[in-house]
């Protein structure tokens, strides 16, 4: 099958008159019958009945139709795209972020490709990693940055870039009497701040306290809280200790707001991932930015 003869008999389908299709496509109506009867022997079936009053499809008709209407459609959006790419990158870039990325890892690199694409609008939706999951199944976003792996159907699950967990605390004499180790028993005593349930780490942090024979349930909680930031603050202030990510506390813990201790555990090793759709050709912004962060980031910045 040629583009053309599948051109040709959309036309023929859409209008249901071959004299239509060939005043609409500047040829003869010859010209049209007989791309439509080459396609008729290629496939060895009829594809459209006629007579004196009207056309109409068969069955394998009607099948064929669909597949030239998305055929021709996708030929059309790949001409685009290919033209949008070979000038400058412009437009809005919707991207659907969980915290981290979010606050942590979008703005060290989008600085830098402001500088490079300044007619780029980034427009930036947070939430936890269920919530832009789902932002992504529905249309919300065309490209999605979270903390815990993804199995959702229509969508890729990337892996972008390596991070740890770190155990934080507050800045107290009890705690800097551990010396840099924290054991068990603190983790189960202690009070503790978690994130919301979708948090991905959150599940990541659960993981490690199995690890190391600690049941989540039996925390000694103190307070759920919706952002990373907000659980840096309650440490800073005194209020328990957390599982945080590593950039997240790096800045706090420099400068001396609070502890963060390091266990030498894989457990506390986490991905995060980019997140786009199987069946959507990406926007020149998204593709840029997604070969930005894999760059930026597998750079080890």
């Amino acid at each position: 099958m040629q583009l053309k003869q599948l051109e040709i008999f959309l036309q023929v389908a859409q209008l249901h008159s071959f004299s239509k299709a060939a005043e609409a496509l500047y040829l003869t109506q010859p010209t049209v019958s007989a791309h439509v009867a080459a396609l008729e022997d290629e496939l060895g079936t009829r594809l459209v009945v006629r007579s004196t009053k009207e056309l109409r499809l068969t069955a394998p008709g009607r099948v064929l139709s669909r597949y030239a209407a998305e055929i021709l459609g996708l030929c059309q959006r790949a001409a685009q795209d290919v033209r949008t790419s070979a000038s400058a990158i412009s437009g809005t870039l919707s991207i659907a972020a969980s915290t981290v990325p979010s606050q942590y890892l979008l703005p060290q690199v989008l600085p830098l490709l402001r500088q490079r694409y300044p007619d780029v609008f980034f427009q930036i939706r947070q939430g936890d990693s269920s919530q832009v999951t789902q932002w992504m199944a529905e249309n919300g976003a065309e490209l999605g940055l979270v903390g815990a792996p993804v199995q959702r159907v229509g969508l890729l699950c990337v892996p972008f870039f390596t991070e740890r967990l770190v155990i934080v605390t507050p800045n107290t004499p009890e705690y800097r009497a551990l010396g840099g180790e924290m054991p068990v028993e603190v983790l189960k005593t202690a009070p503790y701040l978690v994130r919301e349930a979708g948090s991905g780490t959150r599940k990541q942090g659960e993981q490690y306290l199995r690890g190391v024979g600690v049941d989540p349930k039996n925390l000694c909680l103190a307070a759920q809280l919706e952002s990373t930031e907000s659980i840096l603050q309650g440490v800073k202030n005194g209020l328990g200790i957390s599982i945080l990510s590593g950039c997240a506390a790096r800045e706090a813990a420099e400068e001396g707001k609070i502890l963060a201790f390091s266990p030498d555990s894989p457990l506390l090793e986490r991905q995060f991932y980019l997140l786009y759709r199987r069946s959507s050709p990406l926007s020149p912004a998204a593709s840029m930015l997604l070969e930005e962060l894999l760059c930026f980031y597998q750079s080890g910045v």
